[in-house]
């Protein structure tokens, strides 16, 4: 068999991602805090970018100008007023009026360092071995009780064996014994509790309810009371519906949890990145660029490069390739800007009556709706409308929230799954707590308002708004 070069011409198609493209894809579905991160980065690493104190440059602004200009004149009076004020009369006036500790500190060095005014949340742990530390227990005690603190989880249950404790501080069953029950009488109540049956009873103990009738309950009958399942224990227990009752209440206003007040997670708080103001019968659209720096070039830099002959061939190469870099993160972030703005307006287009009357009126809404309205891919919508977050007058909503899919009613039209989940919602906090509604009696009351849905699809529902079913949501008490 002979080997042959050949020459071949081959015309293909492929997509090639360019780092400037891919860096504009990144950018799109960042969140503002991401977002804001990444040119803080950038700023800091590249010498081509400065932050801009005066307004953002037109290029910066959406291709389509939001109503409202009426309003523009007014806003400049106002900065025109307060550029009247006397702001050095002002400053002198605050200096003498205000409440510092220049006075008790004359010079800077004597004054607290910031560290020092920091301080720590305490944790479950550290509550504990705070509690530990203030109690007198033998050397051996005290390194079991550290290391059964150690094993606790932040509901304030151990998941630790008391061998394996002796094993790895080296004491006996004894002593590991001792420090356990040293540990659960700490405070909160209830903590080290090695079950839920466990930890439900030290808090009866420590309400001097060990040999009470809930107590009676918890140890024999633990699985029929969470079943709710009362006359089943009426009947063992040989007392009347009505004690079951009261004992099962006292259970029922216990911990389960008894270590989550000591790990509740700081709030998180949402900037939104773009508003939804009505301005008369009509919906403004704008932007929030607070807090996100006006990039521009760096006007240095950028004559060194108008005068490269005086500037070295890898130095030039250098600023050549940053300013690149930063021309394209400028562009990216415009361009980011842009798609927001017009994702926006087209969702308020098509959810109008969602902005007028609340969120039973939201409309069945899916991303290539949007993306033909705005001329773009539905990728690309996707990316635009993760963890991005707009301000409505109906409150604050991520804009992946209002599409959704369609549920078809007897009149022909369609309602946004989320009403429906909505109905639900509102059909369950409106039910009998002794008789709550069962998913079967929810579908005859959505159809009575011609929603037209399985009961499955309700118990998926259900599930996903965090709803129990109805012997789950029952209450006698």
């Amino acid at each position: 068999m002979a080997l042959e070069l050949r020459l071949q011409v081959k015309l293909s198609q492929q997509l090639v991602m360019t780092p400037q493209l891919q860096q504009a894809i990144k950018l799109l579905q960042l969140s503002r805090m991401e977002l804001l991160d990444v040119v803080t980065e950038e700023l800091a690493e590249n010498p081509m970018l400065e932050e801009s104190e005066e307004q953002a440059a037109p290029e910066n602004q959406v291709d389509e100008k939001p109503a409202g200009e009426e309003n523009t004149e007014e806003a400049k009076t106002e900065s025109e007023a307060v550029d009247d004020i006397d702001w050095q009369t002002y400053l002198e006036g605050y200096s003498l009026s205000s409440t510092t500790t220049s006075d008790v500190y004359e010079d800077n060095e004597d004054r607290p360092s910031f560290e020092s005014l920091l301080t720590k949340k305490s944790t479950l742990f550290d509550h504990l071995m705070w509690q530990l530390n203030l109690s007198i227990v033998p050397e051996a005690e005290h390194l079991a009780a550290a290391e059964i603190i150690g094993n606790i989880d932040d509901a304030g249950y151990l998941h630790a064996d008391l061998d394996d404790i002796c094993v790895a501080t080296s004491v006996d069953e004894v002593v590991a014994e001792q420090a356990l029950k040293r540990i659960q009488q700490f405070d909160p109540a209830g903590v080290a509790g090695r079950n839920l049956q466990e930890c439900l009873l030290l808090q009866l103990e420590r309400l001097g309810l060990e040999e009470s009738l809930s107590a009676t309950i918890l140890r024999d009958h633990i699985d029929d009371i969470e079943g709710r399942k009362y006359p089943v224990i009426a009947r063992a227990l040989k007392i009347s519906l009505d004690e079951v009752l009261a004992a099962a209440k006292i259970v029922s206003e216990l911990d389960p949890r008894p270590g989550r007040a000591f790990n509740q997670e700081d709030v998180q708080y949402i900037s939104p990145d773009i508003f939804v103001h009505k301005v008369g019968e009509e919906y403004v659209v704008t932007l929030n660029d607070e807090g996100l720096p006006n990039l521009r070039i760096n006007a240095f830099y950028r004559s060194a490069l108008t005068n490269s002959d005086s500037v070295d061939k890898k130095a030039g190469e250098y600023i050549q390739d940053k300013m690149r870099s930063a021309v394209w993160l400028i562009k990216s972030i415009h361009q980011r800007q842009r798609t927001i703005y017009k994702v926006t307006k087209s969702i308020v287009k098509y959810q109008r009556q969602f902005f007028d009357y609340g969120i039973e009126h939201l409309k069945p809404l899916v991303l290539r709706d949007v993306a033909e309205d705005i001329e773009m891919h539905e990728s690309t919508v996707s990316r635009v409308t993760t963890n991005k977050y707009v301000q409505t007058p109906q409150g604050l909503f991520e804009l992946k929230y209002f599409f959704n899919s369609g549920i078809s009613t007897t009149d022909g039209d369609s309602v946004a799954s989320e009403s429906v989940k909505i109905r639900i919602k509102e059909i369950v906090s409106k039910e009998d707590p002794k008789k709550p509604l069962s998913d079967q009696k929810i579908v005859q009351l959505l159809k009575e308002n011609d929603i037209h849905i399985a009961r499955r699809t309700v118990t998926k529902y259900r599930e996903m708004l965090g709803i129990g079913s109805s012997t789950e949501r029952k209450r006698l008490f």
